[in-house]
């Protein structure tokens, strides 16, 4: 009897879960957008898990191989000119946002689902694509690293962090075409404005130093980005939105991590003893440290 019991619960059990995939699977087709499956990238998961795959395996083991007995390259002009960029990218990412949102309106519409508006929905997919696609060239943050030899910066934070958010905001764009990114978005690159700004002038040089004395705040404006994200997630979730709940749950979840291993690197940067003067740190890079030496 006992046997039969485990069994039959057993065989319930999987029945649930089967259940909640195809649920989950049938969301996910039905809220699909069509617009963006002929653009670059969009058609099938192929392109970015290429992509992942080949960042990981540059950045993990080919690039650190490469560089075992070569020089450093100096990139210091690159550098600059790579940040610039980025301040510039991000600026442009804010802009879109806020033609989709006014600035008193981006936690509003949270379930707004503009489907049946084509013109506003090609507005909304297009600034989400060029999010996605600012987060394939933030890949090279840690190919930089690679190149310089700094690859005790290219640490599980920087990677994970680096990796997951470019596929997550390929999931969105291929899986949720409302409006419900919009303030993630537009959170994420208002932080790096602030962020890639601070890495251009580090780049600069060692005279430019003086100006960092802010480097530990940039972490504070992480943590408070993730923690406006999870409450504006969890209000998605509370006000039950016609979204994959699979794909919301696992947004959440990965926050939660995000805001955890933010908080431990600020933890261990920053409320520990004070450093030698050689040994302290001027930068940042995603949550990694780096010395004076390191710039």
């Amino acid at each position: 009897m006992g046997e039969f019991t485990l069994v039959f619960c057993s065989s319930g059990t999987m029945t649930s879960i089967m259940h909640m995939v195809v649920e989950n699977y049938s969301e996910f087709v039905e809220s699909r957008d069509p617009i963006v499956d002929s653009w670059l990238f969009m058609k099938s998961p192929v392109p970015v898990v290429t992509i992942l795959i080949t960042y990981l395996y540059f950045v993990l083991k080919l690039g650190p191989k490469m560089m075992a007995k070569r020089e450093p390259y100096n990139l210091q002009t690159l550098l600059v000119a790579y940040n610039a960029y980025q301040v510039l990218f991000s600026i442009w990412l804010c802009s879109q946002a806020l033609k989709v949102q006014k600035p008193m309106q981006l936690l509003k519409h949270t379930c707004k689902n503009p489907s049946t508006n084509r013109e506003f929905q090609e507005v909304l997919s297009n600034g989400a694509w060029w999010y996605f696609f600012s987060k394939i060239v933030e890949l090279l943050d840690t190919v930089f690293f690679v190149l310089r030899k700094k690859q005790s910066q290219v640490t599980f934070l920087h990677v994970y962090h680096h990796a997951i958010t470019m596929f997550f905001s390929w999931g969105y764009l291929k899986f949720l075409p409302g409006e419900q990114g919009v303030v993630i978005g537009f959170l994420n690159s208002l932080v790096h404005v602030v962020m890639y700004f601070y890495y251009m002038v580090a780049a600069m040089g060692p005279k430019y130093q003086k100006y960092l004395w802010w480097k530990k705040y940039i972490t504070w404006i992480q943590l408070t980005q993730f923690c406006i994200m999870l409450a504006y997630l969890f209000s998605i979730i509370l006000m039950d939105c016609k979204l994959p709940k699979a794909l919301t749950f696992f947004f959440v979840g990965n926050v939660v991590i995000f805001l955890y291993l933010f908080s431990d690197f600020y933890r261990k940067a920053y409320k520990k003893k004070p450093k030698t003067e050689s040994q302290s740190t001027n930068g940042l890079s995603n949550g990694h440290a780096k010395t004076v030496k390191d710039q």
